[in-house]
């Protein structure tokens, strides 16, 4: 199936998707979570992709991710053209990775021109294998080891410096002989104090954070890294938190940032970046009612150009690091219903072959999702069930009171919008192997994780010989 893609496109995730399916597409209103090119076909299974759900589960296995590429593609390319639209300087739209970081992914963003937001070696190492340039990879984190360090040097990526420990460290660094012909190309990250209404564990721009320099000792910092020859510091970085719905608090970052800027020029820093963070919220359920693509990058452009014209200063390079608003919506994760538990008057269970080791977000932040049949997509929702995984844990529940057709062994349950912070938390818990994950897009499935086997989950064990039972 091809879709057609008019102009007004919204957020992934938003209202944008029923206005940019086809007019023959059977997609119901609770339905309307799915990837961009999810449709029912004429055996009343769900298609993504080109792609019968139930013929990836028979051919890949279950749990699956399904990765959608048309829905990847156009929230990539929304927010690289608003920012072309809205801004007038110079900008970067960089994937924060941390949402879903592998080969394939990297490679789609980066194809799509987008830079490469990245927090460890690991993930640093994944998008430079991916092809990434490393003059669009940047490092970040608050504890980053000297080898990380070392790593995102030698391949030309850029650093946002943190914390004290880390400015130091990299002066070091650049004074041994051989391990820096060219002075550190590094950011600074600042804690701006902005609230935002987001989950406890995922607000990161308030004054209480691990992350970044505390505003109060900008003097101090900027005093320090003019005075170092070895260090280029090129731009500053903050970000308030993730899953957002108001814009507010990110106008206000940009204001802040602008006055930053400034205070900067006069320590002879030639700031020519400012990244603004991302964590523009999602749809995980109807009743979520984000900002779309376009609003979010218009309001921030808006404010950060004329903070500079009242301040006289010329546009710096904008970036933003955008993970959810890209990745989640283009992601499902297909399960096998098996058993359940019918508790009179109380609720009934009905059980998937995952959970909390492959979506870990409804047991930590008792996230909500929706969730769809994929062999009885026009079937009517009869049923209020708990979705429960198989882990041995009574709080690994997938979904609370799901509205569900009747459901039988075998059936294939979709959960919508899991690629962002799925894969990426997923764990070997009661020592399940992770699922595999396939990109699909025109009719074709491309895998893109493998599926995990048993010899994956010893492989990196040890048995000392003196507790060799065998011998």
């Amino acid at each position: 199936m091809v879709s057609t893609h008019p102009t007004g496109v919204q957020n992934a995730g938003s209202q944008y998707l029923s206005q940019q399916r086809p007019q023959n597409v059977n997609i119901s209103p609770n339905q309307e979570l799915l990837p961009i090119t999810a449709k029912v076909n004429s055996q009343d299974i769900l298609e993504v992709g080109g792609c019968d759900v139930t013929t990836l589960v028979q051919q890949f296995g279950s749990p699956l991710y399904i990765l959608d590429e048309e829905t990847l593609r156009l929230a990539c390319q929304q927010y690289r053209d608003t920012f072309k639209k809205y801004y007038q300087g110079e900008s970067q739209v960089l994937y924060a990775s941390k949402a879903w970081n592998c080969l394939a992914v990297c490679a789609i963003a980066a194809s799509e021109g987008l830079g490469i937001d990245v927090v460890s070696g690991g993930e640093l190492y994944t998008a430079l294998n991916a092809g990434v340039t490393p003059d669009k990879l940047y490092l970040h984190g608050n504890n980053k080891s000297q080898e990380e360090l070392l790593l995102a040097i030698e391949s030309g990526s850029t650093i946002v410096a943190d914390n004290w420990q880390e400015l130091h460290t990299l002066v070091k660094i650049a004074a041994q002989d051989g391990k820096t012909s060219a002075p550190i190309r590094l950011m600074l990250r600042l804690t701006p104090g902005i609230e935002c209404h987001t989950h406890e564990y995922i607000r990161t721009g308030h004054l209480d954070s691990k992350f970044g320099f505390d505003p109060n000792d900008l003097d101090e910092v900027f005093t320090f890294v003019s005075q170092q020859p070895t260090l280029n510091c090129i731009g500053l970085h903050a970000h308030i938190g993730s899953q957002i719905f108001e814009r507010q608090p990110h106008q206000d970052l940009a204001a802040v940032m602008v006055q930053w800027l400034k205070k900067a020029a006069n320590y002879g820093l030639k700031i020519t970046e400012l990244n603004v963070g991302g964590g523009l919220g999602i749809r995980y359920t109807e009743s979520d009612d984000p900002p779309s693509i376009e609003e979010w990058v218009k309001a921030i452009c808006e404010v950060i150009q004329t903070a500079c014209t009242s301040e006289n200063l010329p546009l710096p390079k904008l970036l933003c690091e955008p993970g959810r608003s890209l990745i989640a919506t283009a992601c499902i994760t297909a399960y096998t219903i098996g058993s359940s538990k019918v508790i009179p008057e109380i609720r009934t269970y009905v059980s998937v072959d995952g959970g909390m080791s492959d979506n870990p977000r409804p047991i930590t932040y008792q996230s909500v999702y929706r969730a769809v049949v994929a062999n009885k997509m026009s079937a009517a929702l009869t049923e209020t069930v708990t979705i429960a995984g198989k882990h041995c844990e009574s709080g690994d529940i997938v979904i609370k009171n799901a509205q569900l057709p009747k459901t039988e062994p075998g059936d294939i349950l979709v959960v919508m919008g899991t690629g962002a912070y799925n894969y990426s938390m997923s764990s070997n818990y009661n020592r399940l192997p992770r699922p595999a994950a396939v990109v699909v897009a025109n009719g074709e499935a491309n895998l893109i994780l493998r599926r995990e086997n048993y010899q994956d989950l010893i492989k990196q064990d040890c048995l000392p010989d003196r507790l060799n039972v065998r011998k």
